[in-house]
């Protein structure tokens, strides 16, 4: 490698970084309140950042938004924003993104980002933030885990899946230009 590659590459990181937090920042706010967790994009910006950025940039990506969201930058569904939301009933599901890039970023990038295996890994990764945010939602609220489960995990399996699938197609298709284009490993 030369110096001229060496210098660049972290610059391209950043810039993705950047994109896709700003992303998140730009989509997250747009909600439908159903119930106590409102139906949102943001499951799919983070499956489509798992997929361009992978584990560590995609974690730290989703670590800008949240803590933009944290301090007081209305990010969050319905234009919300503070310690209060993050922290509050529904916070499990917002901190649970972090689970996700993690973990599915982890199968995806050990698997060479082979289809089943991305779809395998947003699944596991969906699931692990379901089971933290309704386990946080369930001690916050003093609720039942029927409860908890009717309210905010069932409204959401259709609709998480069919968009694990279009990520799975837009993502595998962004990434392959991305890298003909030399903008990602």
């Amino acid at each position: 490698m030369n110096e001229k590659t060496v210098s660049v590459l972290p610059v391209r990181q950043l810039c993705l970084i950047a994109l896709m937090a700003a992303l998140m920042c730009l989509l997250g706010p747009l909600a439908v309140p159903i119930g106590p967790v409102p139906i949102s994009v943001m499951t799919f910006i983070i499956y489509l950042t798992m997929y361009l950025l992978g584990m560590k940039m995609g974690t730290v990506s989703c670590m800008i938004y949240l803590l933009l969201g944290f301090v007081g930058v209305p990010v969050f569904a319905g234009y919300t924003g503070g310690a209060g939301k993050l922290l509050g009933p529904t916070g499990g599901y917002l901190i649970g993104y972090l689970f996700l890039t993690l973990i599915g970023g982890f199968i995806m990038e050990k698997t060479a980002f082979k289809r089943i295996w991305c779809m395998a890994g947003t699944i596991v990764g969906t699931a692990v933030l379901y089971l933290f945010g309704t386990v946080w939602f369930m001690i916050l609220m003093k609720c039942e885990f029927t409860y908890a489960l009717s309210a905010c995990v069932i409204p959401f399996l259709i609709g998480d899946l069919a968009k694990i699938v279009l990520a799975e197609l837009v993502g595998q298709e962004i990434r392959k230009r991305l890298k003909s284009a030399h903008l990602i490993g």
